[in-house]
């Protein structure tokens, strides 16, 4: 049996393998990534580096720092913290790129750091977007980032892959952001929850560098773990005119050139025709029309001529992040407002992924035409996206946005809405005031697009997983098991901005115990007089979606909350929690239970009065005079929550390497 494009590029990336081995899904690895990119959490992720027992970054090669989150805030906070990561930057030579330059990811492929078949991490959810170009880019947590710079690797699962076939090509006035919109809709049963994705078939030839882009962003929301567009003639383009503005501009030591691209392309793999996909979709981009995501749900979609007849009235428009802030979204947008005015009442605001972005934005004429309509230009950064800086949303407003993420409260108030759509449907929607079609818009009945959608739209199933062993070794400091009361938030896709809210994921100096009193308080405000310390949190299906902030697991470990019960977990956040030394435990049997016993119970937050006992020797949860199984927790798992977190087994590991 073959190997597919991510494993190939794993096996590339891997070190300390056994001789022989082939890897393959579902191996932990150990991971030299070519970069990592951290953005304003580079501040968090330097005192954990020194806390390690770090003094150097071990390949200075190897990090880039981006500040791109909370750049329009100049209180003298924030600017300090904004010198120490320059100051660091230029202390230890890692690359830095300062505020206004553009969101990280964008600039990780503008400046080159994103090559084809190349393993490149980010600490940020995002990670995702680096598979546009042909590599293999997912998300790592802060305490990850910190092991990079000390010993220039990590721990990787690597994940069952997805294989998506596209075919056909989009019909005018369909953009990437309506095909990823409808691939989360219409493939809405986690069928690449925790997976890597791979696109293949004739349609990827179709897609432009900013769809791939925006597709590959975006498949975070969907619940993959990373994206990978194969590498063709769109991205070697891409690629080389990049490496001509670098040659243009006399970079001495050019990290892109025409060399540096013939010798990344030599080493790229391709995977092999037996190659083994844990599932595999196919998918007709002439079936997509544009939709429309919300309110505040991402999985929650509305074919547009549907909503549109609701005339959902909007106070504020958005176009701007790292999956639609491009010179394609500007030139769509501006298409759509040249010679019209943003309606009265309603705020539009635009901001460029970067620096670059925006420049070539202004040659175009779009970005004049977008000020003319009446529009308020940000700096080349987060902003509003992250809920930061001017434009957020205040109580009771409706926004349309062609951001990534609707959360409850990211984008401002928790009493507000937000819908996402994008470029060209935002622009219409802000001159008209309402949620509104363009022009260019194909049109046709809801349930034709539907119809249309199905009919292009097949999944084959999963392969089977092979039964768990009966019974679990235990390691030396890992308990045989735990008790305590069950305590149900039953909200499938809990997302990291409602167990950990934005008004405090960028506040550095909180101690674990003022972090523990904000866990879960933008879901529900009770949650904390509800709460008490030993109890066993159980949750959904997919808990911990969307950002990579490691303080949504860390502040229920501080809050008392001894583990976490779901159905099932991002991947991500699953990561910052063992990385933290903290349990997670994936039982869909007793989360449906609970459910039934509760479902007329409207609280948020349910203290449920069942004690459970979870038996880590023999993987169940002991309920009631019920056992539901688990997947055991293997020694790798066990290790980490023993010996106190990853940050404990790295300075271990500097030790050794120091000694």
């Amino acid at each position: 049996m073959g190997q597919n494009y991510v494993e190939k590029i794993a096996q590339r990336y891997a070190v300390d393998l056994d001789a022989g081995h082939t890897v393959r899904s579902g191996d932990y690895l150990s991971m030299r990534p070519q970069h990592v990119m951290t953005h304003d959490n580079t501040a968090a992720i330097i005192p954990k580096f020194r806390k390690m027992g770090a003094k150097r970054v071990r390949d200075p090669r190897q990090p880039v720092f981006a500040l791109d989150h909370d750049i329009q805030n100049r209180s003298a906070e924030n600017l300090a913290k904004y010198r120490t990561i320059e100051e660091f930057a230029r202390e230890q030579g890692v690359a830095f790129f300062p505020a206004g330059r553009g969101i990280g990811h964008q600039v990780m492929v503008e400046e080159g750091f994103v090559l084809p078949g190349t393993f490149v991490v980010g600490s940020d959810s995002h990670s995702n977007l680096y598979g546009a170009v042909g590599a293999l880019g997912t998300p790592v947590v802060r305490t990850d980032a910190a092991a990079i710079w000390a010993t220039g690797r990590t721990w990787w699962q690597l994940p069952d892959v997805v294989r998506v076939h596209l075919a056909g090509e989009l019909q005018p006035g369909v953009s990437g952001k309506d095909v990823i919109i409808t691939l989360i809709g219409i493939f809405n049963q986690d069928q690449v929850l925790n997976c890597c994705i791979e696109f293949s078939g004739p349609g990827v030839a179709s897609l432009s560098m900013d769809e791939r882009l925006t597709i590959s962003n975006m498949t975070t929301e969907w619940g993959a773990l990373a994206a990978v567009f194969p590498y063709d003639d769109t991205a070697r383009r891409t690629l080389q005119a990049r490496a001509e503005v670098m040659r243009a501009r006399g970079d001495s030591e050019p990290r892109l050139s025409a060399e540096i691209l013939e010798r990344a392309e030599a080493a790229c793999p391709v995977a092999d025709p037996d190659a083994e996909y844990a599932m595999e979709l196919e998918f007709d981009l002439s079936a997509v029309t544009p939709f429309v995501a919300g309110p505040n749900e991402v999985k929650t979609v509305v074919a547009l001529p549907e909503i549109e007849s609701q005339r959902v009235a909007i106070d504020k428009a958005f176009l701007l992040s790292c999956v639609n802030g491009r010179a394609e979204d500007f030139a769509a947008a501006a298409q759509v407002m040249r010679g019209k005015r943003v309606a009265p009442g309603v705020a539009m605001y635009i901001a460029a992924a970067s620096s670059a972005v925006e420049e070539e934005s202004r040659q175009r004429g779009d970005w004049e035409t977008l000020l003319a309509a009446g529009v308020t230009a940000l700096p080349p950064g987060c902003g509003p996206c992250i809920g930061l800086g001017d434009g957020v949303l205040a109580d009771g407003e409706v926004g349309i946005s062609a951001t990534n993420r609707n959360f409850k409260g990211r984008m401002g108030s928790r009493d507000s809405q937000v819908y996402l759509s994008s470029p060209a449907v935002v622009a219409a929607s802000a001159v008209a005031g309402h949620i509104a079609a363009p022009e260019s818009a194909p049109r046709a009945e809801p349930s034709e697009l539907r119809h249309r959608l199905e009919r292009g739209s097949r999944a084959r199933a999963r392969a089977s997983r092979p039964a768990a062993a009966a019974r679990t070794a235990i390691v030396p400091g890992f308990p045989e098991a735990v008790e305590g009361e069950l305590l149900l938030v039953a909200k499938d896709n809990m997302n990291t901005d409602g167990i950990y809210g934005k008004d405090w994921t960028y506040q550095e100096g909180m101690t674990p115990q003022e972090m523990g009193s904000k866990a879960m308080l933008n879901y529900d405000p009770r949650f904390q007089e509800i709460a008490e310390r030993g109890d066993l949190l159980v949750g959904g299906f997919n808990f911990g979606t969307g950002s990579s902030r490691e303080q949504a697991a860390t502040a229920l470990k501080f809050r008392g909350i001894q583990l976490v019960i779901a159905g099932s977990f991002s991947q991500t956040y699953k990561r910052n929690a063992f990385n933290n030394g903290y349990v997670l435990i994936e039982c869909a049997d007793l989360v449906e239970e609970l459910r039934r016993a509760h479902a007329n119970d409207p609280a948020l937050t349910i203290r449920t009065g069942r004690r459970a006992r979870v038996d880590f020797v023999n993987a169940r949860i002991e309920c009631a005079g019920n056992a539901f199984p688990f997947a055991p927790l293997g020694r790798v798992a066990q290790e980490l929550v023993a010996q106190g977190g990853f940050e404990e087994v790295i300075r271990a590991q500097i030790a050794r390497m120091d000694g």
